[in-house]
């Protein structure tokens, strides 16, 4: 290659991009629960436990079509935006080859197997859904290596109106067909892909005469063979990640029933709800962490500074959670969810999984430590070790309580997701070699840990032990100083070298 090219760039940041990411997730999970109102008004309680068991089950089996590579695309792009459009092409290529067998045996399973046969209409358009969302992540991830995390936003939240939106009409037509509501999810899912294609196109178009070479974005990218192998460790994860959030439901389903499978899930929304802030947060840091991974001071910088953001968010999300779960949970769901009839209530399986929550944000900056440094394969380990332990654990502690009822057993189910949560932290930080950037801050992760454990337990007792996070409150004023920093380069005039 030849010449030199200036161009402006928007570079990815930490603060801006998280905000985007976290402002349009929690928008997206509001609708989002706002459609699950609709549909536990709208199909019987185990109608509604099998959609969700359906798209769960999809969901997880089909992500290994995923192969690892938006991961890589994320991580890598920001060091070469010309290369991000020919990327998602070429990932295309690489994952409709990958879906093809696995799609044949998928479909004759389906067949074979009566309970899935019986709901083959079911079953398939939760299939195809999966596949829709599979395709969504390359260009999602190219906008936000690109600078445009807040487009990517905004085809989280156009997918998620044009879900709820669909709902709504059919609730109100009096629509009671769970294929109905089945396939309204993937008109949003379609959309919000074809949103996302539509607009890195538009981003990047400044660089259709200029696409370099695929080694430009790193020498990983210089052969198929090269790229499959380093995105390797990323797509045995996504087939397994799942797993985390999803054991315990799968548990429950066995051991308590379809019922109470749809009571855990209505708990579970609330608390997913929220884990879209640490999401966002990892989404965000991913691209900043792979750009300085071979710096150590920068990453050890962004690091730290990710953490500040980290504990700032941690009392605002435990008080703020548990007064909108507390009102909004007896105001949107049928009663039969909140009152104790079906074992528990889901407000109090809210508050036990609310602790989980806290641990997982307090993992945030050492898991994306994990997938964006230089051994990779370290990250695979990681979740494969946190699903063993979440498996394990759960089928212990639920399988044991739920011999004295539903009532326990759901518990259990809970506590054993936010120890899940816990042991995840700790592995995250062991692995990712992070004990001095915990040990650098002993005095603060104490109370961290202390405020979330009291405040958590005040409130499900309804005690005075709520008070204990009021150790919390110190951490905002740095988390708001950490957002307001400039971790990331101004968009700035970028000069493209060519070889």
């Amino acid at each position: 290659m030849e010449g030199t090219h200036l161009k402006q760039a928007r570079l990815p940041r930490l603060g801006r991009d998280s905000a985007w990411l976290a402002g349009a997730d929690i928008i997206a999970v509001f609708l989002a629960l706002l459609g699950q109102v609709v549909l536990t008004r709208a199909l019987w309680t185990e109608t509604y436990g099998l959609f969700i068991i359906a798209l769960d089950v999809f969901a997880t089996l089909f992500l290994v079509i995923d192969l690892g590579l938006p991961t890589l695309l994320a991580r890598d792009g920001a060091n070469a935006p010309h290369r991000i459009w020919p990327s998602i092409l070429r990932i295309y290529n690489l994952q409709i080859r990958a879906a093809i067998p696995f799609l044949i045996v998928s479909l004759f399973v389906v067949l074979s197997v009566a309970s899935l046969s019986s709901h083959l209409p079911l079953v398939l358009l939760c299939a195809v859904i999966a596949l829709v969302h599979i395709a969504s992540y390359a260009p999602r991830s190219g906008l936000r290596a690109a600078g445009e995390a807040r487009l990517e936003a905004w085809t989280k939240v156009f997918e998620r109106g044009i879900t709820t939106l669909t709902y709504l009409a059919l609730y109100g037509l009096g629509v009671t067909s769970v294929a109905g509501y089945a396939s309204a999810f993937l008109l949003g899912a379609m959309c919000g892909l074809v949103f996302a294609l539509v607009w890195v196109k538009s981003t990047l178009r400044g660089y259709s005469h200029d696409q370099g070479c695929p080694g430009d974005m790193g020498e990983v990218w210089i052969s198929n063979r090269t790229l499959l192998v380093q995105a390797l460790p990323f797509a045995i994860t996504l087939g397994v990640l799942p797993y985390v959030v999803r054991v315990e439901k799968f548990i429950v389903s066995i051991e308590l029933g379809v019922d109470s499978a749809a009571l855990f899930h209505v708990a579970q929304l609330a608390w997913l709800a929220g884990l879209v802030i640490p999401q966002a947060l990892r989404a965000a840091l991913l691209p900043v962490l792979g750009k300085v991974r071979h710096n150590e001071q920068e990453f050890s910088h962004h690091m730290n500074a990710a953490l500040d953001v980290c504990m700032g968010l941690l009392p605002i999300g435990i008080f703020s959670g548990a007064a909108i779960v507390g009102l909004f949970l007896p105001l949107a769901f049928p009663t039969q969810y909140i009152d104790g009839s079906l074992g528990a209530s889901a407000v109090d399986l809210f508050t036990v999984l609310l602790l989980g929550w806290c641990f997982t944000m307090l993992s945030t900056p050492t898991y994306t430590a994990l997938q964006a440094g230089m051994h990779p394969w370290r990250f695979t380990l990681f979740i494969v070790v946190v699903v063993g332990f979440s498996a394990v654990v759960g089928l212990w502690l639920i399988g044991w309580q739920a011999t004295y009822g539903l009532t326990e057993g759901l518990y259990a189910a809970a506590l054993a997701s936010s120890l899940s949560a816990l042991f995840a932290l700790i592995t995250s930080i062991h692995l990712s070699n992070s004990w001095p950037y915990v040990f650098g801050r002993f005095k603060q992760w104490v109370f961290a840990i202390t405020g979330i454990v009291l405040a958590c337990a005040g409130i499900l007792q309804d005690s005075w032990l709520v008070l204990g996070g009021i150790v919390l409150l110190p951490f905002i004023p740095q988390a708001v100083e950490a957002v307001r920093s400039k971790l990331q380069e101004n968009p700035v005039l970028k000069t493209l070298q060519e070889e």
